[in-house]
């Protein structure tokens, strides 16, 4: 195996032990990009000389016999809203062009602390919005990677690099991991700091993980969680073990929530085709469930609330250099200001309520199942995908996990989401990592239009 294609996993453990460098590690990663991303353009900025500084760096620690952390001379694509303070952080929009930050974001400084490379900064779409960036998607450049954390998705499923971070305020994690067939998780809201990043909505915004297998995204996820005084929404609680929990046996086979959500009317045929065979194939392990009336409204609330918070957070960007912003973006900075009081308010606290609604499903049930998006990635690159499957999790700051279990005839992936009770992230991993199993024990979910299969991907080789 090359070594660009190691996972997380597999690469700390091999660095930990001595049966590989930082060095030789980051040195595969960067051919790897040479070799393929004039093809994807998953990298925003790459400064490949400050790559290989950081990995000796990392392996002369290593030899003087300091302490090193569990991702130790591993490196980790970041999404270029995250500051970091040895690059630029340009958030996808020319008004930024050079803007290079005095310190880390939150996420960045715990992934060097735990040892990691910052291989570089992946491509957001503008302001980690609507508006395509330049990313292609690996498994067919003519289609999207999705949005708006197009580079991270792309580099880990062209095997660029084992892992990245990205965010989510509306479908921009599990869309283009879904789209690109990679581990995309998205943690509970407030789980991991947001302090450093692009504020877009503070009742919305996720920072989440992209990676090759669930183990992989524990790994990225226990090491990113944890109380920031700089972001009000975490908790002063102690650090989950995604890690130790992820990998171990559920007491009981888990028991799935097939729910077709508001969005299901965007389904497409190759969807509704592969669900119905992924349902038949667990068996009694899943039952479809009605989630209620209550949840129509859900998107479009999902809607007014970041609507309101992005023209609020992008004011001065607007006002000042509106020309230089997309149609769709001042489109929706416009919406944004127009918008009442009362029905900010409303939908601000209807999350709340929604939230309790669901308190029935997860008593029943370990997860609820359904699909990452309406199909595999569009044909096209002038649009990211519908993120309706996502707007619901992502308004009720559940934590959501889609994994590559499904693809087309003409092979692009098709991803399975998962979506756990808020604060029970360790556990929805545990019941992701049952399904990736169980399904590849059984031989797949479909042996004609679409077929299951493990989620360590095999895409960009």
């Amino acid at each position: 195996m090359s070594l660009n294609a190691l996972s997380l996993t597999e690469a700390a453990a091999g660095i930990r032990d001595g049966r590989l460098s930082s060095v030789e590690l980051v040195g595969g990663c960067l051919k790897r990009i040479d070799e393929v991303d004039r093809n994807i353009d998953a990298w925003a900025f790459l400064d490949r000389d400050h790559a290989m500084l950081q990995a000796e760096v990392a392996d002369d620690r290593r030899k003087q016999g300091k302490a090193i952390g569990p991702l130790h001379g591993v490196p980790v694509g970041i999404k270029d809203i995250f500051d970091t303070g040895d690059m630029p952080t340009e958030f996808g929009s020319k008004l930024w062009a050079g803007r290079t930050p005095r310190r880390d974001a939150a996420a960045v400084a715990r992934l060097r602390a735990a040892g990691a490379v910052i291989l570089g900064k992946t491509v957001t779409t503008e302001y980690a919005y609507f508006n395509p960036g330049k990313t292609r998607n690996p498994h067919n450049p003519d289609h999207t990677p999705g949005g708006s954390s197009s580079g991270s998705a792309a580099a880990v499923a062209a095997l660029m690099v084992p892992g990245a971070i990205g965010s989510q305020t509306n479908g921009s994690v599990i869309r283009p991991a879904a789209f690109c067939g990679v581990v995309g998780f998205k943690p509970t809201h407030g789980l991991i700091p947001r302090s450093g990043a692009l504020l877009l909505s503070r009742a919305l915004d996720h920072v989440g993980v992209f990676a090759r297998s669930v183990d992989d995204a524990a790994l990225l996820a226990e090491i990113l969680a944890g109380f920031d005084e700089g972001d009000p929404d975490t908790q002063p609680l102690a650090r989950p073990p995604f890690v130790e929990v992820a990998a171990s046996e559920p007491p009981l086979p888990p028991r799935f929530a097939f729910v077709r959500s508001p969005a299901w009317t965007h389904a497409e045929k190759v969807t509704t085709e592969a669900f119905a065979e992924l349902v038949e194939t667990l068996g009694e392990q899943i039952s479809e469930v009605e989630i209620g009336q209550s949840f129509d409204r859900a998107i479009d609330m999902h809607r007014t609330v970041m609507e309101v918070e992005m023209a609020h957070n992008l004011h001065r960007d607007f006002e000042q250099g509106g020309d230089s912003l997309s149609e769709v973006l001042r489109a929706l900075i416009e919406r944004g200001r127009k918008a009442l009081a009362v029905d900010y308010t409303r939908a601000l606290a209807g999350s709340a309520t929604l939230n309790a609604a669901l308190d029935g499903v997860f008593d029943e049930y370990d997860a609820i199942l359904t699909p990452a998006a309406p199909g595999p990635a569009p044909r096209g690159l002038d649009s990211t995908g519908n993120p309706a499957f996502c707007s619901i999790w992502t308004y009720l700051g559940t934590p959501a996990v889609t994994l590559p279990l499904l693809h087309s005839e003409s092979g692009l992936p098709i991803g399975v989401q998962l979506v756990g009770r808020r604060g029970n992230d360790a556990r929805l991993l545990r019941t992701a990592n049952w399904l990736v199993k169980t399904l590849g024990e059984r031989g797949g979910a479909a042996p004609a239009k679409t077929s299951a299969r493990r989620a360590k991907t095999r895409s960009g080789r």
